[in-house]
C-alpha cells in the first residue's frame, strides 16, 4: 500500500528542510513503537497480531534472538484445506482480474473504500491496467486474489491480495508474499472481517508452501522491520495549493512558488531514453549489482524486470543512460503513476502523482538523474512526484525541492525476524 499523505503545513514552502539524521530516525521508531503499546489498554492492544508470527514490541531490542523464519513451515498436509468461516450473510470469491467485469468490481470497490489520507480529501484511485499490472506479476496464482461477496446480492465488498515475490534478507533469498490491496467497504468497518481475510490469504500462501511474507500500512502494528517518511516535489503548484495538498508558504506568492518549482523543458543528460525490451537483461544486471547494498531488497531476475520496469502506459515509466560512446547502460531511473480521487473540490476531480520506484546512478549523478526524471514525468501531465526516503533517495530530496509528506509508511515481514529496526536507507524495497 503506498502512502496518501500531503506536504506537511510546516513544510510546505521549506523544500531543503534537513532530513532526518538516521540515529534520530532508529532511535525514534523504538521509542514510537513502545509508546504506541504503553499508551494501549491491555484490552485494545494488538490481539489479533500478538497471535501471529511477527515481531512483537517487547523483543525490540533484544540481539539474543535469531534472525530469520520466527516459526518452521508446517507438514501441507497440515495447513487448513477449507476456507476460514465468514459471517453467514458473506461468501468468498477468487476475484479473475482478467475478467474485465471482475477488474471493474474491484476497481469500484477500492476507489469508493480504499485508502484516503487523515483528513479525507484524497482517495486513491488506482486503474484497472494499474491493478492488473500489480497483480499479475510472474508465477501469480490467482486464487490469492480474494474478494468477499454478500450472498443475497452478490456485490463485492472486500478484497485482499497476495503475489509471489523472492527477497533477500542479508544473504537469505526467502520466497514470499507481497499482500497488498486489504480493503473492506466503509459501511462493513465494524464486522472485524479484516483479521480473517488476513488469516484466509495466509491459508492460501501457505498452501503454495510459502511461509513468510511483506506488506506496508500506515498504522503502527508489531512490528515495523523500518518506518519511511514520504517526500513530495510540487510539479503543479497553483493545482496543488487550489485542491488542498499543499498551502502557499509565508512570504510567498503564488506567481514565485510556480517559478520555484518549474523544471526545465529539456532533460540534461546524453544517452538518456526510454527503456525498451532489448534493454531487460541489461537493466537486470544494474539493477542486481545496485540492490546488493541493502538489507532487505527484491531478488529479480529478467522475467521480473520485464514485468516491473518495462514501460506500461500510464503506469510504469521507465528511462536510462545509454552512453554515447560505448552504449552501455549506465542509468536507471523509473516512477510508477497512480491517481488520487479529489473529494470536494469545485475545480478538479483526480490528483495525478507519480512514485519513484527503482533508481540507479553509476555514471550520472543520482540529482541530475531525478531531475530529468521529474522532466518526464511533468511532461505526462503529473502534479505531484512522490518518494520515499528509502535506498539512497535521501541524497537528492533536498536538492531538488522535495517536501516532506505529514505522514509514515511501516515496512512488516510476516514470519521473519530481523534484530534491530533499520534506517529507511537500509532497505531496497518499493511496495505498490
Amino acid at each position: 500500500m503506498a502512502g496518501n499523505d500531503k506536504i506537511a503545513e510546516n513544510n510546505a514552502d521549506a523544500p531543503d528542510a534537513n532530513l532526518t539524521s538516521e540515529n534520530e530516525k532508529e532511535i525514534s521508531i523504538d521509542a514510537l513503537a513502545r509508546e504506541v503499546q504503553e499508551s494501549l489498554s491491555l484490552a485494545k492492544r494488538h490481539k489479533f497480531w500478538e497471535t501471529q508470527p511477527v515481531g512483537q514490541f517487547k523483543e525490540l531490542g533484544d540481539s539474543s534472538l535469531p534472525e530469520g523464519p520466527i516459526e518452521p513451515p508446517t507438514p501441507l498436509s497440515e495447513v487448513k484445506q477449507e476456507p476460514y468461516n465468514l459471517p453467514s450473510l458473506y461468501e468468498w470469491i477468487t476475484c479473475d482480474m482478467g475478467s474485465e467485469h471482475m477488474c471493474n468490481e474491484v476497481y469500484s470497490l477500492l476507489t469508493n473504500n480504499y485508502v484516503e489520507d487523515d483528513d479525507n480529501m484524497f482517495r486513491f484511485n488506482y486503474s484497472k491496467e494499474f491493478l492488473r499490472w500489480a497483480l499479475h506479476p510472474p508465477g501469480y496464482y490467482k486464487n490469492w486474489h480474494i474478494g468477499v461477496r454478500v450472498k443475497s446480492s452478490k456485490k463485492l465488498v472486500a478484497f485482499i491480495t497476495g503475489v509471489p515475490a523472492r527477497l533477500r534478507v542479508r544473504d537469505d533469498v526467502v520466497n514470499m508474499a507481497e499482500i497488498n490491496f486489504l480493503c473492506v467497504h466503509k459501511k462493513l468497518r465494524s464486522k472485524r472481517l479484516a483479521p480473517v481475510m488476513i488469516k484466509e490469504v495466509t491459508r492460501r500462501v501457505h498452501l503454495e508452501n510459502i511461509w513468510q511474507a511483506a506488506y506496508t500500512a500506515g498504522v503502527v502494528l508489531p512490528t515495523p522491520v523500518t518506518t519511511c517518511q514520504y517526500w513530495h516535489r510540487s510539479i503543479n503548484p497553483k493545482k496543488l495549493i487550489d485542491v488542498g495538498f499543499s498551502r502557499l508558504g509565508p512570504r510567498m506568492t503564488m506567481s514565485r512558488t510556480i517559478k520555484l518549482y518549474k523544471l526545465p523543458d529539456q532533460t540534461a543528460t546524453p544517452g538518456f531514453r526510454k527503456m525498451e525490451i532489448h534493454d531487460v537483461p541489461a537493466v537486470t544486471r544494474l539493477l542486481r549489482s545496485y540492490l546488493k547494498q541493502f538489507v532487505v531488497a527484491p531478488d529479480f531476475d529478467e522475467n521480473d524486470v520485464e514485468h516491473w520496469l518495462l514501460p506500461k502506459e500510464d503506469v510504469i515509466d521507465s528511462f536510462l543512460v545509454e552512453s554515447p560512446e560505448t552504449h552501455e547502460i549506465t542509468d536507471f531511473c523509473s516512477f510508477y503513476t497512480l491517481p488520487s480521487s479529489i473529494l470536494g473540490s469545485p475545480n478538479y476531480s483526480t490528483l495525478k502523482a507519480a512514485y519513484s520506484y527503482y533508481n540507479v546512478s553509476t555514471v550520472t549523478p543520482l540529482v541530475q538523474l531525478m531531475n530529468d526524471a521529474l522532466i518526464m514525468a511533468k511532461r505526462k501531465d503529473i502534479d505531484v512526484f512522490n518518494a520515499l526516503d528509502v535506498m539512497q533517495n535521501g541524497t537528492f530530496l533536498k536538492e531538488l525541492k522535495f517536501g516532506a509528506g505529514d505522514g509514515k509508511l511501516h515496512y512488516y515481514l510476516y514470519n521473519y525476524r530481523i534484530n534491530h529496526v533499520l534506517n529507511a536507507s537500509e532497505l531496497g524495497l518499493v511496495l505498490l
